[in-house]
């Protein structure tokens, strides 16, 4: 019993900190313009993580984030995105996307296949010097894994800062974020032809097929179902299809995206996912952003890998902006769209960390190259608002247009 109290004891320490530690930094520093809540709460699971705290010291981590306080805390963050990016899926308007099929598919494409190209280039420079390449890598798989890292949009950060941007449920909002919902999809798939698991492949494939007929099955069940109902089953909908997107290979986010998108928003009320999305926000997804953080274990290499970073941020960043003049260009964009649309996508977080957690526990990538890149995450994650916030207020007529 005591072992249990103590336990519980030391599990309320760990959520004492990741709650009180990245508010009184955001709060007390004044941060919000240049690093909002989020972006903070992010950092600061790097930094309590084991590749700092836990090397300065190690003892008090290792008595706070003990195995089954991480664990318990692996299992509220998994719960906790898994909700978010449900709700977001939901609060998508996939009538209007599907009206804008050709632009939606075109610009994702662009905005993951520009950057793709940036960092591939970014990686094969790379290569040209000792270090970077994973043990068990093959050239193309560190090219490709990298430039893909470069491309990546993390999602549930992009719905955090478009929310507080206030452009979530814009039409702005809902085109950006059909354009990163396709391209997360994407980036799963293409995670499988880097680890070179074919039945992978075949497995998401076959998931996709299978979610399209539950999907239609749950629709006419949900509309057959009293107001009462429809939040126990739409909460058991979530579970199945994140469970098989994970069991596919296509990771449960995108599961949970999917069960979202193809739900009506009014089946479960709009008032009532605003609240329920605004109190994940505040209760349960800071320990998403720290736990995520804490499972990141890394050292600083040097100069060698600041420079690395910079020139993949400059890959990752100059890719999706040029990615995005095309897709402005081709589809007649108002001066100044693309720039914003941009600068929304590149924004990474922790989804890329991630993504190349996977590269580094394959012996893809290196760890200075693991490095390279959460750098890169790290600053291009804290670019985002400052140069949007000016850019809406100059052109905030763009924000509502839709067609």
């Amino acid at each position: 019993m005591s072992s249990a109290v103590n336990s519980a004891g030391i599990f309320l320490i760990a959520l004492g900190i990741i709650f009180g530690v990245p508010y009184l930094i955001w709060r007390l520093l004044r941060t919000d313009y240049y690093a909002p809540l989020v972006v903070v709460q992010v950092i600061a699971g790097i930094l309590l993580g084991p590749g700092i705290l836990g090397r300065l010291l190690p003892g008090y981590y290792a008595y706070v984030f003990r195995a089954p306080v991480t664990l318990a805390l692996n299992g509220i963050a998994c719960w906790a995105v898994t909700l978010f990016v449900w709700v977001a899926g939901v609060e998508l308007d996939l009538k209007r996307v599907w009206a804008r099929r050709a632009e939606s598919v075109g610009a994702a494409a662009l905005a993951l296949g520009a950057p793709l190209l940036t960092g591939a280039i970014a990686a094969a420079v790379m290569l040209r010097y000792p270090g970077w390449l994973g043990e068990r890598a093959q050239p193309w798989q560190f090219v490709l894994g990298v430039g893909m890292a470069c491309a990546v949009s993390a999602l549930p950060v992009l719905i955090l800062l478009m929310d507080r941007l206030a452009i979530l449920r814009q039409p702005l909002g809902q085109r950006i974020l059909g354009y990163a919902s396709l391209d997360d999809v994407a980036v799963w798939a293409v995670l499988a032809v880097i680890l070179m698991d074919w039945a992978r492949i075949v497995r998401q494939a076959g998931f996709l097929a299978l979610f399209a007929l539950a999907a239609w099955a749950f629709r006419r069940l949900m509309r057959a179902l009293p107001p009462a109902d429809r939040w126990y089953v739409a909460l058991l909908w979530l579970l199945l299809a994140a469970w098989g997107a994970e069991r596919s290979g296509l990771h449960f986010m995108v599961g949970a995206f999917l069960a979202g998108a193809v739900m009506d928003a009014d089946w479960l009320g709009t008032e009532e996912l605003e609240r329920f999305r605004r109190y994940l926000l505040l209760a349960l997804m800071p320990v998403f952003f720290l736990s995520t953080g804490l499972r990141t274990n890394w050292s600083l290499g040097g100069a060698a890998v600041l420079l690395a970073g910079a020139l993949l941020l400059g890959a990752a960043l100059g890719g999706k902006l040029l990615g995005l003049q095309l897709a402005g260009r081709l589809f007649g964009w108002p001066r100044g769209e693309a720039a914003i649309i941009g600068w929304l996508l590149q924004t990474k977080g922790l989804v890329m960390i991630v993504f190349v957690s996977v590269l580094l526990d394959g012996a893809l990538i290196s760890s200075a190259t693991f490095t390279a890149l959460l750098l890169m995450a790290v600053a291009s994650t804290m670019l985002t608002v400052p140069v949007v916030a000016p850019r809406l207020r100059r052109e905030r007529e763009l924000v509502h247009r839709s067609s």
